[in-house]
């Protein structure tokens, strides 16, 4: 793996062919495998090692990035004059700033989580088959059909540029995602850490068997509002189309669904959401795209938006701007892409807060008297972004819940909700786990019961 030293090595190497007022590099890369499985066999099992170096160059408000994969000399020379080049042809932009400094991210490494795990970095192609085995077995032993993967890797990401800052994050990543199918029927769990011990291929396994022989000889209910109960999958993927609306450029742009918003109630007293790149159940750089820390930001308080979070340019931008005085505390926060970009920043580490009197999906079941249990959504459309609407399905394991029992499985519904609405109609909350879906960023969510969930249409599966 290439280590921070080597990586000051090449930077050292690269600038000594800059032109430029300043310069930026970002290197990252690292190893990655795959394992794909299908008909209860593997089909497939793939491996990489590659690295990159993006460099951003800046003359005078002018700014452009080149990238290339090759670490000798004459690339390293020829990705700067390509940076430059186009960096020189560019108008120059009233909002660049100056590349920070050290002194604008501390060396905090000792007050980091370890993002790494050896036994992930360790992990086999022998290995990740075993796991497959297992899940194999449990299909099998229920005359079901399996498919999925099992995916690990570890990497590096590096920020280092001509004022002096340079920070360095080496992590790993596991994930195994598992779908049961019968005849009629499918069930889906999916799990990531970078700590591939968290993994439990059998439960997992046996979870996504159980909601595929339990929905088996689907039935027909009319669409209309049910009370929902999301597990955290489903959860995750709906709450992710709004977290792009938290950054202060989409504000400036008038592009979020936050603009006139902020410090009003819009969602229930009981939602409480955090962004926090610390958290024990979370993973990701603990610096943004320019090498700022990522701060602990709380942007939802009882239903309140609280706080946006900003890139430095654009925290200087909204506080010049009309908007300053109506968007709570301003100030770059580490959320910020690496430059240029055109989306500004983003809260990419979220946390749902441990509601006070947590509920096992079990006891919302229990709780219900007429509803419907969901496993997962998909196919999840934006249809009104400032009332934030969202079209979707489900999929995988969608239940009919009636008298406080799973009585059967259903067919699919197509939803339309909009996203205030239902976080302003949760009656009760779980304790909040780290989730992986298949629309959006894994985030530490919980699952959720809620109120009124419109279901429009009933799909023929």
């Amino acid at each position: 793996m290439l280590n921070k030293d080597q990586a000051a090595e090449i930077f050292e190497k690269l600038k000594k062919h800059s032109t430029a007022d300043e310069v930026e590099a970002l290197i990252y890369g690292g190893k990655s495998a795959l394992t794909r499985f299908a008909n209860n066999t593997i089909h497939q099992n793939v491996a990489e090692e590659s690295y990159s170096i993006s460099v951003r160059t800046a003359f005078d408000g002018r700014t452009a990035r080149a990238t290339t994969n090759k670490f000798d000399n004459d690339s390293l020379q020829r990705v700067v004059q390509a940076s430059e080049s186009l960096a020189k042809v560019q108008h120059p932009d009233p909002d660049l700033l100056p590349m920070p400094d050290a002194s604008e991210s501390p060396a905090a490494a000792e007050a980091r989580p370890s993002r790494h795990s050896a036994q992930t970095a360790g992990l086999t192609p022998e290995l990740r088959a075993d796991a497959v085995e297992k899940i194999v077995q449990v299909a099998t032993g229920h005359k079901l059909t399996t498919a999925g993967v099992f995916a690990s890797s570890e990497g590096v990401e590096g920020i280092f540029n001509s004022h002096g800052l340079n920070d360095w994050h080496a992590y790993t990543s596991s994930e195994i995602s598992v779908t049961m199918l019968a005849g009629d029927s499918s069930g889906w769990q999916k799990a990531n850490s970078p700590d591939v011990t968290q993994l439990d291929p059998t439960g997992l396994a046996e979870v996504s068997a159980r909601k595929a022989l339990e929905s088996a000889r689907p039935r027909e209910i009319p669409a209309g509002k049910y009370t929902v109960i999301l597990e955290p999958a489903a959860v995750l993927d709906l709450a992710g189309f709004m977290f792009w609306d938290f950054g202060g450029l989409s504000i400036l742009d008038q592009r979020s669904f936050l603009n006139n918003r902020v410090g009003t109630q819009i969602f229930g007293a009981n939602i409480n959401i955090w962004d926090d790149v610390a958290h024990p159940l979370q993973s990701g750089s603990p610096f943004d795209g320019e090498g700022i820390p990522r701060q602990r930001v709380h942007l939802v308080e009882n239903g309140v938006v609280k706080r946006l979070v900003y890139a430095r340019a654009t925290a200087k931008k909204m506080a010049q701007s009309e908007y300053r005085d109506k968007v709570g505390p301003v100030a770059a926060t580490g959320h910020g892409f690496s430059l240029p970009n055109e989306m500004g920043e983003a809260p990419m580490n979220i946390v749902f807060s441990t509601p006070q009197d947590p509920k096992t999906v079990d006891q919302m079941i229990a709780s219900t008297e007429r509803g419907i249990l969901v496993t997962r959504l998909w196919y999840i459309r934006e249809v009104d972004p400032y009332d934030k609407i969202l079209t979707g399905m489900t999929r995988d394991g969608t239940f009919y819940v009636e008298g406080g029992k799973v009585r059967h499985g259903i067919l699919n519904f197509r939803f339309n909700e909009s996203l205030i609405h239902m976080l302003s109609n949760v009656e009760a909350m779980g304790t909040p786990v780290r989730a992986s879906g298949e629309e959006s960023f894994d985030m530490v969510a919980p699952p959720m019961k809620v109120r009124d969930f419109n279901f429009t249409e009933v799909t023929k599966f």
